[in-house]
């Protein structure tokens, strides 16, 4: 018999005909919502008593096992006697609810969320209306502020409120405008600090003939965030309602459909003139992933896989002019020092390096230069994290040194522009580098407002941001972020206000109070979600969340099912403590061993020194105190432009009063 859970309102339990299954009291739901916040993962039976009592009583694991029988009976009434249950299981030391994900509504909601990516209007508007129609009140509506559930209820709480939007949008796109004006107006009255709600609903106004009453809304929400949140509207608020203003056309509701014929006609007179031309169709398909790159979310990760493809069907001709060409022509900035998918880096630097190998001696100076950019680039995080730089490493180095060299001496701007993002890649052999890494971000900017050169441009204000919060010049920071933006909303780049938006939440991390900063971090960690950059996403929320506990001397909360990702092994050792297990905490931070040499090498050596120093490690306290040694005037670890665990020179005070 299936079973359909549903915790978007109150917990509830129904089987495959829609009755109500008896689930008896509040005890046994509460067990049954933390089984679905655990997402078909085990939890054990002593986290359940903690979770269920602030003090549990004397027989409390006799009573969970006794809520358990209970919730298996009521959700397999059929099952027969001494035979396993199939979906609320006992595993190890405690239990999973083991049901398909289209068996939990907001399991299925996130599904339906995820899998919006290259949708069109229609579509979108479509399927989030079904979804949206699941939602019967707040999230697990009847239990209260229970500590283990909150970050839950607040995912699930920003997911519906995104739906709201997009399908708002996608109802304004579809010739809707004025339908979409109701659910707009419900949305920033209840949640009056979503800007994007705010730009919806005045778009819905002005395409609805209502010029002043869209008008009047951005002037409301700019006195709101003003008098609430301290803040200015963002770029993409201002730019509309300059555009408003002056009645720009692109605001007309046709100008899509038009848009959309002009791409659709050209298509077609490009791939039949093209059709038997294999070469330059696969340098054009390379040239169009460049652009697909920047949409973020599916555009993103279509981008590198079709990349890959047209690169090895270049190898397949047997033309390595031709190869370096598809290969260099894909010049797209990269920001992050931890490539999305390592594999693929690993392999297209492989191609790039039998292609130099192959190109003809003499000439190709500019395909050369590309190919040299590309392996600076994917090599990103390559660099040893101990012991001297050799090997692949090595070449690296040398291979961002190399394109840079070329770039300035053929004089061309966009090549040195793509080298010089290689040679930013390359610059985290050693702390302290901040000073070195703003240099390049200044010459990015003014070398690509010269030339038009705008993706390189945000990129130089985004390396300017990481790079003046390091040295805490919030204020030029402020200005980079402010620039990058105005580009972005210029120019169609989604996935800068990714960075802005947690460079921003850094900032109150810096400045704030905890609460505020947790709830800038949570506000974040929203927009990572459908971004298509696993490379960034993976471990970073926790960790942030971590950072300003840490900044604040607050305890250390233990959530047992984060994913700290890549940071897992410098993160252990600080759980440990806070849990007063220091034996542990030591075993792992020997197991641990030196960080990698990225953006985040700073905050890692700052939770060794942390744990350290608790433990009483003296070999990891001096060789923390040597790492971190060269950025003794920065933050550590805010030349990410995402975190901070304070002041590089607070953790060398630390190690020194401890080691003497």
């Amino acid at each position: 018999m299936r079973v359909e859970f549903g915790v978007l309102g109150a917990v509830v339990a129904r089987n495959g005909a829609g009755d109500p299954l008896p689930l008896k009291g509040p005890r046994h739901r509460a067990v049954l919502a933390r089984l679905v916040v655990a997402h078909r993962r085990v939890v054990p039976v002593n986290q359940l008593v903690a979770d269920l009592w602030d003090e549990p009583p004397g027989d409390a694991v006799g009573t969970v096992r006794t809520f358990v029988g209970g919730l298996r009976r009521a959700i397999e009434p059929e099952r027969p006697p001494r035979t396993p249950p199939r979906l609320l299981v006992t595993e190890g030391p405690g239990y999973a609810l083991r049901v398909p994900k289209d068996d939990v509504d907001a399991w299925r909601f996130e599904q339906v969320m995820d899998a919006l990516d290259g949708a069109g209007p229609a579509q979108v508007a479509e399927r989030l209306a079904e979804a949206l129609g699941w939602w019967r009140g707040p999230a697990f509506a009847d239990f209260g502020d229970e500590h283990w559930l909150r970050a839950e209820r607040s995912r699930l709480t920003e997911l519906r409120l995104h739906a709201v939007e997009r399908r708002a949008e996608a109802r304004i796109a579809l010739g809707d405008a004025a339908g979409a004006v109701p659910d707009l107006d419900a949305q920033v009255a209840a949640h009056p600090w979503r800007e994007e709600a705010w730009r919806l609903l005045a778009l819905a106004l002005y395409r609805s003939a209502r010029q002043a009453d869209a008008l009047s809304v951005l002037r409301r929400a700019r006195a709101m965030l003003r008098e609430h949140l301290g803040v200015d509207p963002g770029p993409r608020l201002r730019r509309l309602e300059e555009d408003m203003l002056r009645h720009a056309d692109h605001l007309d509701a046709d100008t899509g459909s038009t848009v959309d014929q002009v791409w659709a006609g050209a298509a077609a007179a490009y791939e039949g003139s093209l059709a038997s031309r294999a070469r330059t169709r696969l340098e054009s398909t390379a040239g169009l992933m460049r652009d697909l790159a920047v949409t973020g979310g599916g555009g993103l990760e279509s981008a590198r896989r079709h990349r890959v493809a047209a690169v090895a069907a270049a190898e397949q001709l047997g033309d390595p002019e031709l190869t370096a060409r598809v290969i260099g022509v894909y010049d797209v900035p990269a920001i992050w020092t931890r490539s999305d998918d390592p594999e693929q880096a690993r392999w297209l630097v492989g191609a790039a390096e039998r292609t130099l190998r192959l190109l003809p001696s003499g000439g190709h100076d500019a395909s050369r230069c590309r190919l040299l950019a590309t392996i600076a680039v994917e090599s990103r995080g390559s660099l040893p994290a101990d012991g001297p730089v050799s090997g692949a490493a090595a070449r690296s180095l040398g291979a961002a040194r190399e394109a840079e060299e070329i770039a300035r001496r053929l004089d061309d701007a966009s090549l040195l522009a793509f080298a010089l993002n290689g040679t930013f890649m390359q610059t985290f052999r050693r702390a302290g580098l901040a000073a070195r890494r703003d240099a390049i971000g200044a010459e990015l900017v003014a070398l690509s407002a010269r030339h038009q050169l705008v993706r390189y441009e945000v990129l130089g204000h985004l390396i300017r941001v990481q790079a003046r919060s390091a040295l805490s010049d919030l204020a030029g920071a402020d200005r980079h972020a402010a620039a990058a933006d105005a580009l972005a909303a210029r120019h169609e780049l989604p996935l800068v206000s990714v960075f802005t938006t947690w460079y921003r939440a850094l900032r109150v991390a810096m400045t704030g109070p905890p609460d505020a900063a947790l709830a800038a971090y949570e506000e974040a960690a929203g927009q990572l979600r459908g971004a298509g950059m696993p490379g960034l996403r993976k471990g970073l929320p926790p960790l942030a969340l971590l950072s300003v506990r840490l900044r604040h001397g607050e305890p250390v909360a233990v959530d047992r099912d984060a994913d700290w990702g890549p940071y897992g092994s410098w993160v252990r050792p600080v759980l440990l403590v806070g849990e007063g297990r220091d034996e542990e905490a030591g075993a792992a931070l020997r197991a641990a061993g030196p960080p990698p040499r990225d953006l985040m090498s700073e905050a890692m050596w700052c939770l060794v020194a942390r744990a350290a120093v608790a433990v009483g490690d003296r070999a990891a306290m001096a060789r923390a105190r040597t790492e971190l040694a060269p950025a003794a005037s920065e933050q550590g670890g805010a030349g990410s432009g995402l975190i901070t665990l304070g002041p590089v020179a607070d953790h060398l005070g630390m190690l020194a009063a401890a080691l003497a």
